[in-house]
């Protein structure tokens, strides 16, 4: 008896360690899923399908062997394929398109150095809270880790930097992990998101099963092995690979304010005397639209400064628009919104809020919502929510209030006579070259109404943002709070692709413009008439005024007055240079750049600028 029952025992064992082997290897799902090996499909069209059923209209790349199948895909289903000069440039298309879209930006490149040379552009992502998605390719499953060509740990790689990474493994999982993908980069704090495809899961059967076939396997058992394994290996990539699958979007979760939460900032900002809102460009993302947020901010008739691409939601000249002396308004007020707005080193870490004053938090992210309030701020309520969400409601519940006008009508007098003395300032002789105010500022009296501005650079861009006003919502596109430089290239190709009847200016640095000149290619070739206006002072000007008077030296901070208007021509554009004996025609220029982008051509104005003491004490770390 006792023998039996070991025997049984035994045999148990044996049978669910054979099954739990069958299972590992794939053999039990091979049983209920066909391998398809006359199927002329691939892993491309996986993709291309479920990009498709989620309204992505453009897909970002630089060509490579791995990822061909995938662009070959989206093409023939209508979705627009744009190659760029510079794998950073895709991504930050791509990242553009997000932020302007309303949906997610893709960008597609090839596997190792394509992949590495994403990195500061998906950084950028993650820190502006872009929902993005990266799709890279990979060395062969059986072959990674064994030397194979361009064969990284790139899941290492982007972890730190992505929301959500996954390596598929065989077709099937294709269409599952690209809607998971998308749907985590837009559900709570927007960001990039990475999926890796071996190459092997994205070309056809016949094609992969070349790669694994064995030409002279060992012989005897071994060989036997080997070549069962390596069949076996590949029936377990397309098992199941073709049979219809799901592509629909997937639901995205935004957080959003508690009603006891929205009750309480209302009976807050009821009793305030002197309220600010800062709005950051979390205020602009999805559901809520910009016109509905404008709405509700006028309802409140509360003084704002915005901020990033918050900048331009009240328009050109709106009266509870605040562009100046911000730190004294934060002084004085007795309540302050932090819509989207966090406290780094924008707001000096916290410090530039009166310890009196209340304070209301809205971020979607807990980190950034509470970022430094332990040392030197502390929030009156603070709201894990989406702020365009919140400002509706709070614009509801305070139907019929308004702040008393007097308050933002101190500032805004505040603002005239600092703008009347900025004016007075671009009105000033350089010692040579043309004053880059004056300049910024005919720029922003020429512009169109339907303008989008991308900021790419330090000192030039820097003063272009306290002179130059977006028109509308949606219209002003720099890195955040990165700081990174090269933006220009892809934000500008990614805004007129999504924005084609707007005119697009790049303000670009000298040093900035280096990075990404080369796309004035990408412009001619994909027919993306932008104009790129170049402060060229020679110089790393926002370096230098900080490194030559403490360290008396100006070692790596000069450049040379290049002609990047010869460049752009090159590039298939129109290049134009623009010194101090052009300065009574710079209307005219600026009017015809403006006619050339319209019958189709970008266009760069090389414009020699001097030195001016408009931005001193300005920081650069």
């Amino acid at each position: 008896m006792e023998i039996a029952t070991a025997l049984w025992c035994f045999v148990g064992f044996a049978f669910g360690g054979l099954v739990f082997v069958a299972y590992k290897l794939g053999l039990l799902y091979q049983l209920c899923h066909k391998t398809e090996t006359q199927s002329p499909r691939h892993g491309g069209e996986s993709v291309a399908e479920v990009l498709r059923a989620h309204g992505v209209k453009f897909v970002f790349t630089l060509v490579g062997g791995h990822i061909s199948p995938i662009l070959v895909a989206c093409e023939k289903l209508g979705i627009r394929i744009v190659d760029t000069r510079h794998e950073a440039t895709a991504v930050f298309a791509a990242d553009a398109v997000a932020r302007l879209s309303g949906t997610v930006g893709v960008a597609v490149v090839t596997a190792g150095p394509g992949l590495t040379n994403t990195v500061t552009a998906v950084k950028n992502a993650q820190m502006a809270e872009s929902p993005l998605l990266l799709l890279g390719g990979a060395a062969a499953t059986l072959l990674q880790g064994r030397g194979a060509l361009q064969d990284i740990d790139q899941m290492s790689l982007f972890k730190p930097l992505c929301k959500f990474c996954a390596s598929v493994r065989s077709v099937k999982d294709i269409a599952i992990t690209v809607r998971k993908a998308l749907a985590i980069a837009q559900s709570g704090t927007p960001g990039p998101v990475f999926i890796e495809f071996p190459i092997d899961t994205l070309y056809p059967f016949h094609l992969v099963s070349k790669e694994f076939g064995v030409k002279n396997p060992p012989k005897g058992i071994m060989g036997k092995v080997v070549t069962w394994y390596l069949h076996n290996h590949l029936k377990n990539l397309f098992a199941g690979a073709w049979e219809t699958r799901d592509v629909s979007p997937l639901p995205v979760h935004i957080p959003q304010a508690t009603d006891n939460q929205v009750q309480k900032c209302i009976e807050l900002v009821s009793r305030a005397k002197k309220p600010v809102i800062l709005l950051g460009s979390q205020a602009t993302l999805p559901p809520t639209p910009a016109d509905d947020i404008r709405a509700a901010l006028e309802s409140l008739g509360i003084p704002c400064f915005l901020g990033g691409m918050s900048r331009g939601m009240l328009g050109r000249n709106s009266p509870l628009h605040i562009r100046q002396n911000r730190r004294d308004a934060l002084k004085d007020a007795d309540l302050v919104l932090l819509a989207g707005t966090v406290c780094d080193f924008r707001l000096s870490y916290g410090r530039v809020l009166n310890r009196r004053s209340k304070i209301i938090a809205v971020n979607r992210d807990k980190t950034q919502l509470l970022k430094n309030s332990d040392m030197f701020w502390k929030p009156t309520v603070a709201i894990q929510g989406d702020a365009g969400s919140f400002l509706l409601r709070l614009s509801k519940g305070l139907k019929g209030h308004k702040c008393p006008e007097d308050w933002p009508q101190s500032l805004k007098a505040g603002d005239v006579t600092k703008e009347k003395a900025n004016r007075g300032k671009a009105d000033e002789k350089t010692d040579r070259h043309l004053n880059p105010l004056s300049v910024l500022h005919r720029v922003d009296e020429l512009m169109a109404d339907d303008s989008i501005i991308v900021a790419d650079g330090g000192d030039f861009v820097g003063s272009a943002a306290y002179i130059m006003r977006p028109r509308g919502p949606l219209r002003w596109l720099d890195p955040g709070a990165f700081g990174t430089l090269g933006v220009g290239g892809g934000f500008a190709l990614g805004a007129k692709l999504c924005r084609p009847e707007s005119e697009v200016w790049i303000i670009y640095g000298d040093g900035s413009l280096g990075y990404s000149v080369a796309e004035f290619d990408t412009f001619t070739r994909h027919k993306t008439p932008v104009i790129a206006l170049v402060g060229n002072d020679a110089c790393w000007s926002q370096i230098a005024r900080e490194q030559v008077p403490i360290l008396g030296s100006n070692v790596a901070c000069g450049l040379a007055f290049t002609d990047y208007h010869i460049v752009a021509d090159g590039y298939g554009g129109k290049g134009t240079l623009i010194g101090r004996e052009d300065e009574d025609k710079l209307d005219d220029i600026i009017k015809e750049a403006q006619k050339e982008t319209r019958q189709g051509r970008a266009t760069l104005l090389n414009v020699l600028i001097g030195k001016t003491n408009f931005r001193e004490g300005s920081i650069s770390v």
